[in-house]
């Protein structure tokens, strides 16, 4: 909401002459910071201190704390920021709703805080209970004396909505709970997986592409092994006279089937430079896969399916298997982010283009002219009366109709197997993620009315053919 912001800061006699977030909210922190050096001025001149005594009791003195209460009022958004002042006072501050995550350590020589808890423990040596998770709605403060302590600064949200996309991708794996979280995930696409193969594990080939797709593909294998336990369990059971040593070794056939070297990720790539990634190479293992078999592929995401459609599915058609099944351990990204993973141009997300193909498909493309004309009504209003009118579009479609309709926007002309694409759904996401069920871009329901109104904007910018974001 940084256009409210800056009509704020005009109300109070600044004149911001940048239209964005970090200059917004610094010269908001800055005002009131301001603000309490005329009030502890006019405190101790009246005590009849000298200027340099008034200097130093304002660097001992300041309420970095009540700054920080009157400059985020109006915030909307999720952050968890960072700021040092001149003397030396230094503050970090999350969001009421918990969206940014937060850690920190102290010990008698440093603070150090970081999105990321095993970043620390790794550099500082820190045991897991040491390192600390800010609270929403708080900040910590670290006087330049060396006093260290977290105050509540805004009301903690009634709904604490932790972004669950930092558990999917974006954090590092080798956190404790993350680990085991992206490794529930994995397992609970095992069912769906082993029902769309038919249970013919003899004929079905595993493997996961990119890197950071490696945990959740092992609970994927977890669950598969135990659904086919359950299979082995049952058919002994009723044919006692089975080859129990054939069936016992059956197993997934798991293979390292596509390698990538370099480690970018494209979809938070700038458009400039993104095709030139997405043509970097990838190479295949030759031999593990049979004309006959089912090749499934685990991803961590689909957002855009750009690299998709330019290179894995080419490359792994070379192997001529039968059928291509690529699995996404997150849902459906369906709409924009505006809390700090910059997703925000609504026509890039390939599960929007589907929806958008669906209703041209089914005689409801009016429904977009109609969305267009709703948005444009919703945006003339407060942000706290807005709905997410997005979510209209959406309503029209089931998810499996959504997957087959990107199947097809992905799939190269030229590719000869058939393809199919599984999304987790979104309530396994919480299964697995339970303390983060911040999920806005799989659903539409932001933590906060700014989030409804970037949406709404979003839809506007991508009606009028603007390809920039919406806040």
């Amino acid at each position: 909401n940084v256009d409210e912001l800056i009509q704020h800061l005009v109300e109070l006699g600044q004149h911001p002459n940048q239209k964005n977030d970090t200059v917004t909210v610094m010269e908001k922190i800055g005002h009131f910071i301001d603000k309490e050096n005329e009030r502890m001025l006019k405190l101790y001149k009246d005590k009849g201190l000298s200027n340099e005594q008034i200097s130093h009791k304002i660097q001992e003195e300041i309420d970095l704390a009540s700054v920080l209460q009157e400059s985020s009022k109006r915030w909307d958004g999720g952050y968890a920021m960072a700021g040092i002042v001149g003397h030396g006072d230094t503050f970090i501050i999350r969001d009421p709703h918990g969206i940014r995550p937060v850690f920190y350590y102290a010990d008698n020589e440093f603070v150090v805080a970081a999105s990321e808890r095993p970043v620390i423990q790794t550099v500082f040596n820190a045991p897991y209970e040491s390192v600390k998770e800010i609270e929403p709605g708080s900040a910590l403060i670290i006087k330049a004396n060396g006093q260290i302590f977290e105050k509540p600064i805004l009301p903690k949200a009634e709904t604490i909505t932790q972004c669950s996309f930092e558990r999917i991708y974006f954090s590092r794996g080798n956190d404790l709970n993350i680990y085991q979280e992206r490794k529930k995930l994995g397992e609970l696409l095992s069912d769906s997986i082993y029902k769309t193969i038919n249970k013919d594990l003899a004929n079905t080939v595993f493997s996961y592409i990119p890197n950071t797709a490696e945990v959740a593909f092992g609970g994927l294998i977890d669950g598969l092994e135990n659904l086919l336990n359950e299979d082995k369990y049952l058919h002994i059971k009723n044919n006692p006279k089975s080859e129990i040593k054939d069936i016992l070794s059956i197993r997934p056939r798991v293979g390292k089937i596509v390698w990538k070297d370099a480690k970018q990720r494209t979809f938070i790539t700038d458009d400039e430079n993104r095709d030139a990634l997405v043509n970097l190479g990838y190479d295949v293992t030759y031999g593990e896969v049979k004309k006959s078999d089912t090749l499934v592929v685990l991803d961590d995401s689909i957002v855009r399916g750009t690299t998709l459609k330019k290179n894995i599915l080419k490359t792994l058609d070379k192997l001529s298997p039968k059928k291509i099944i690529i699995v996404s351990s997150a849902p459906q990204i369906r709409y924009p982010d505006c809390y700090g993973i910059d997703m925000s141009i609504l026509g890039h997300f390939v599960a929007f283009q589907a929806a958008i193909g669906l209703l041209k498909e089914t005689g409801k493309e009016s429904l977009i002219k109609d969305t267009y004309n709703l948005a444009k009504e919703e945006i003339k209003k407060q942000k706290e009366e807005q709905r997410n009118v997005i979510q209209d579009i959406y309503k029209c479609f089931s998810d499996e109709q959504l997957s087959n309709k990107i199947a097809q926007l992905v799939k190269p002309e030229d590719l000869k197997a058939e393809l199919q694409i599984i999304y987790q759904t979104v309530n396994n996401l919480h299964q697995a993620c339970p303390n983060h069920l911040g999920d806005w871009y799989f659903t539409g329901n932001y933590p906060t009315a700014g989030g409804n109104k970037v949406a709404n904007q979003s839809f506007i910018n991508y009606y009028e053919g603007k390809n920039t974001r919406a806040y």
